[in-house]
């Protein structure tokens, strides 16, 4: 599932930067940190974006949002790890 979420975050933030001018204005018109943020953090980058645009910036109570957004995607990096340790046996415990 959270495979699907990553999925569907990289398109829709791949989506308003190709198709509005939302990631230009929040990134201030470069290109590596979008692109890093379609690589890594896709929601936060997106979240960042959309405050900016709401807010006119990003400061203040704004913060809470992005780093929501940072633990989400935390999250979804961990939940892929934990559910996929059941296929390695080097992540299993060692028997006594």
């Amino acid at each position: 599932m959270g495979c699907l979420l990553a999925l569907f975050a990289r398109v829709a933030l791949l989506v308003l930067w190709t198709q509005t001018q939302l990631i230009n204005r929040a990134f201030h018109g470069g290109w590596i940190l979008p692109l890093l943020g379609i690589i890594f953090l896709p929601i936060t980058a997106m979240v960042y974006a959309v405050v900016y645009a709401l807010a006119g910036g990003v400061s203040g109570w704004a913060w809470l949002w992005v780093a929501l957004a940072v633990l989400f995607d935390l999250g979804m990096h961990g939940s892929g790890a934990s559910a996929n340790r059941k296929r390695f046996t080097s992540y299993r415990a060692e028997r006594v």
